[in-house]
């Protein structure tokens, strides 16, 4: 199990950040009881097996790729780049972090605040707005004017100022949400702050359908608990039913009077889970633990696994044993012995390791992300060391339904439904995106995909784990990260983010054999140590795939047709129009009638061969000739089509798909004018 703190390059500027510090190493950085529905486009039985006859790339050209911050070489399988974009002057060299999007928007989080990029055309963004408001990590969120950003840094300021908070109790502190009104997209106005417990790592917003009015914010913290006097309600006394860890926070925000946003419950979702062991490190990870420990470092155990801690958290605490002796200059080997006795005290007490999980104190201690899937009631939360199905039925009181655990994962970190939302993706961010966890010989259990159906009774059961398949080097952060569904009808197919892994795309409509289908790979940031890079996150939109990268800006890549995907499913998927994007508050797909989506689904027949050869070209000539014609002609030659298509359904091995084509035509049909 890790900590929850996602990043790869946290800033360590003092003592105070050793919570932080220590998290970046090792963690990153309806009702509940309705039925799954009616059969929709992602559910079919279509047989996938077809796509075993693809070869993947072999040798696979992600292997052995040159190095270099911006002119590293690239491998690309099945998509085309279309634009790479570096930041902006004060955003270079800090690390971009999560996207969210409004219109032609895409909002891009960075440890220094925030940038707005205008991709009305994909292939040159230009910068709206460069907003500089340094905290960590701004995940960012948008829903009509609003815009919500994490803080959870200790050094985070409500002004937005650079210089820091260096009390330990203070006003002037930001850990929690901001809320930003951007009616005027080039000039922000923060309307609100919500002061949280113990900030906000990551947030999820959660639109009610039955409530227009206002939407909710999950608020899932990380850092140590705020002291009282700097935050009222903030406890940090175990044994107080008050105790400020084992939940999560609910803010209400009013959207016709945001500056009233609230904590309006704080659930505790974890009761009764108990302590998970997962694995140990790799062989090479003990290698490594082995040199550092023989070479002097400070080795400590966060809930039983073994680190070494890097110089620039260890220089600032040896810095402060000078001071509580009095003294200035350089520490002395009495002072790196009073550490060492001393450093794994202060690290249980961070974790707080020292207190037993039961039934009133749970293992689990936050989640990293919660997804929301306000369609189906249900809520995906990856929780350090547990997934959760919860019910949203009731936004501002999540409930638990189910969890599972997995020796074979260290940190749950992220959770994907697919359309129909009868499977759920859970990630594993093992070794915190700091590290190389994509070699040649790690598991390829570890820092996966976890796919889970969702059986009767809202209980998850496990089916298979995915993993992008090519090897990395000890140079190259490597791990599951964040990812979106692609609108393929019929299909579920999925982007994802592998730090310097690149991006994969592969399908997991079977979800005992996901299979990569594309991918877009870059070099090492640098070919001598592990540099600042790697792609944190990567979401379709209307059409594009956008990718935040950590340290080289902002990627957009398109899909491009192949033997896994023909060019009418892309085309149908483009049909698929969003106003906005949080991934973490997932939207049902919906695909308006179309040719595209009919020759869609007339592609997957003939792969899966649920209708004969024959078949397959006489409706491809039938949908090709109503195109050609109009009104009333169109009209009838869809509805003869339609008719035809109902005698084939019983007589197709994929009898479903049949009835997805023949309702796509008559909504066609319906359509015309």
């Amino acid at each position: 199990m890790s900590l929850p703190q996602r990043t790869s390059s946290a800033r360590f500027a003092a003592v105070p950040l050793l919570s932080l510090s220590l998290a970046a190493i090792v963690g990153c950085a309806g009702s509940s009881s309705s039925s799954m529905g009616s059969m929709s486009p992602s559910s079919s039985s279509s047989d996938m097996s077809w796509m075993n006859a693809i070869p993947a790339p072999n040798p696979d050209p992600r292997v052995g790729l040159k190095a270099g911050l911006y002119d590293a070489a690239e491998a690309a399988w099945n998509v085309r780049v279309v634009s790479r974009t570096k930041p902006s002057e004060k955003f270079v060299g800090s690390t971009n972090s999560d996207l969210a999007f409004r219109g032609n928007y895409v909002i891009q989080g960075n440890y220094n605040g925030y940038q707005i990029w205008d991709i009305s055309n994909p292939s040159a963004p230009t910068l709206a707005l460069s907003n500089y408001c340094p905290a960590s990590q701004s995940d960012v969120s948008t829903y009509k004017n609003l815009l919500f950003v994490s803080a959870e840094g200790f050094t985070g300021r409500i002004d937005c100022g650079n210089q820091g908070v260096k009390d330990t109790a203070s006003t002037e502190r930001i850990r929690g949400i901001r809320i930003f009104d951007i009616t005027d997209i080039a000039h922000p106005r923060n309307v609100a702050n919500v002061q949280t417990c113990r900030g906000s790592h990551t947030h999820t917003v959660v639109v009610d359908p039955k409530d227009p009015d206002n939407v909710y914010v999950y608020i899932s913290g990380s850092g140590p608990i705020r002291p009282g006097n700097e935050l009222a309600g903030c406890v940090k006394d175990p044994n107080d039913p008050n105790y400020s860890q084992w939940r999560i926070e609910a803010i209400k925000v009013p959207l016709a009077h945001p500056e009233q946003a609230a904590v309006v419950n704080k659930p505790r979702i974890f009761d009764n889970l108990a302590q998970v062991h997962s694995h140990g490190l790799a062989p090479e990870d003990q290698i490594a633990l082995d040199r550092a420990r023989a070479s002097g470092a400070y080795v400590v155990s966060v809930f039983g696994n073994q680190m070494a801690l890097p110089p620039q958290m260890i220089r600032p605490l040896l810095d402060s044993v000078v001071k509580a002796r009095g003294a200035t200059g350089a520490p002395t080997a009495a002072d790196s012995a009073a550490l060492r006795g001393t450093i794994q005290g202060l690290v249980d007490k961070m974790v707080g390791v020292q207190q037993q999980a039961s039934a009133n104190r749970p293992a689990v201690n936050s989640c990293h992300d919660i997804t929301v899937y306000p369609w189906k009631g249900l809520a995906g939360g990856a929780c350090e060391g547990y997934g959760l199905l919860l019910d949203i039925s009731n936004p501002s009181n999540p409930v638990r339904l189910s969890a599972v655990s997995d020796t074979n994962f260290s940190y749950w970190h992220s959770a994907t439904f697919n359309n129909d939302g009868t499977k759920v993706l859970f990630s594993d961010e093992w070794g915190g995106g700091g590290a190389p966890k994509c070699r040649a010989s790690d598991p390829k259990e570890w820092g996966s995909d976890a796919i889970f159906t969702i059986e009767p009774g809202n209980q998850l059961k496990f089916q298979s784990y995915y993993k992008m398949p090519a090897a990395q080097t000890v140079n190259e952060n490597c791990v599951a990260h964040n990812g979106s569904l692609i609108p393929i009808p019929g299909r579920d197919v999925m982007v994802q983010s592998w730090y310097q892994g690149g991006i994969s795309v592969f399908d997991w409509t079977d979800a005992k054999h996901p299979r990569e289908i594309a991918f877009w790979d870059r070099g090492p940031v640098d070919s001598t140590r592990q540099g600042n890079g790697g792609t944190w996150s990567v979401y379709w939109y209307n059409g594009n795939i956008v990718s935040s990268e950590i340290g080289r800006g902002l990627d957009i890549v398109q899909l491009t047709p192949s033997p896994f995907l023909s060019q009418n499913e892309i085309d149908a998927a483009r049909t698929v129009h969003m106003d906005y994007l949080n991934v973490q508050g997932q939207q049902h797909f919906t695909w308006p009638p179309s040719f595209a989506l009919a020759k869609a689904y007339v592609d997957q027949l003939e792969r899966s061969r649920g209708l004969s050869g024959g078949r397959i070209s006489a409706i491809r000539s039938a949908l090709s000739s109503a195109e050609s014609t109009s009104g009333s002609a169109r009209r009838n030659a869809l509805n003869t089509l339609a008719e035809s298509l109902s005698a084939d359904v019983n007589g197709s091995s994929d009898a479903a798909k049949v009835s997805m084509l023949m309702t796509a035509v008559r909504d066609l049909s319906n359509a015309t004018r």
